[in-house]
């Protein structure tokens, strides 16, 4: 553990994605910290996996809840439920998300909707269902993880690239609405991180060289560099940091 966050200790936190990549990493994370930590994925293999892995580390375990985030009543009922048994919400992590490759010409109205879907529209039911137990709580942190896709104008997923803007547009949008009742609300952007989805698909050596000669940093970013900026948000050391996008991505833009 490089950095300990004493008050992140039997704090409640739900993640989604939370069984693989960067959703994982923030799992783990969050369960050395001593957090109570519920993760919603549909891949049940991933997440048996995941879940072992912080047993071998003697990390304070972590519950699996099976469960698609695109079924919005679903997810908001399984969310309540938590709530109802274990009590209010401090941290929210909204992450679920897929970066499928597309081009404009592959794109369908119905594949539109789905990518829209996956990417953002959970982000916002899952903010609004924990919004009240946050104000019984007195305060919360809600972390957004977006990507530098957008501002950079990534050619490789116009769908995707656009729910990630909308996750920040998001974000401002619901601060101070938020903050009123002292929850915070920031984003992630990740840049070319590499998982092991990414470096199976995507990051062969040749693109990979090409993205660190971006980078102003020249070192391949993992998902432990998004998980200790999740730690940092999460933590009451940033409690004056709301309305933010913090990005993560070795200088690459």
């Amino acid at each position: 553990m490089e950095t300990k966050y004493f008050d992140l200790k039997n704090k409640r936190a739900l993640i989604s994605g939370g069984a693989a990549g960067i959703g994982s990493s923030i799992v783990e994370h969050l369960c050395e910290q001593g957090a109570e930590v519920y993760f919603f994925d549909i891949d049940k293999k991933e997440a048996k996996k995941t879940i072992n892995k912080i047993k071998k580390k003697n990390f304070k375990i972590p519950i699996f809840i099976n469960c698609n985030v695109k079924n919005i009543k679903k997810y908001k009922s399984s969310i309540l439920k938590i709530i109802k048994k274990n009590g209010p919400i401090d941290i929210l992590v909204n992450n679920a998300s897929n970066d499928q490759r597309h081009s404009l010409e592959e794109i369908t109205e119905r594949y539109w909707d789905d990518r829209i879907s996956l990417n953002l529209k959970h982000y916002l039911f899952a903010i609004q269902t924990v919004k009240k137990s946050m104000i019984k709580n007195k305060g919360g942190s809600i972390i957004n993880l977006g990507s530098v896709s957008w501002v950079r104008g990534a050619v490789m997923f116009p769908a995707y690239s656009t729910a990630k803007a909308g996750i920040h547009g998001l974000t401002r949008s619901l601060a101070r609405d938020l903050g009123k009742h002292n929850i915070r609300i920031n984003s992630i952007a990740p840049g070319s991180v590499a998982t092991e989805r990414q470096s199976k698909l995507w990051l062969k050596p040749k693109f990979k060289k090409e993205i660190l000669k971006n980078q102003a940093l020249k070192k391949q970013l993992l998902p432990s560099d998004v998980s200790k900026m999740v730690l940092f948000l999460a933590s009451d050391v940033s409690s004056g940091c709301t309305k933010q996008n913090f990005t993560v991505d070795a200088g690459l833009i």
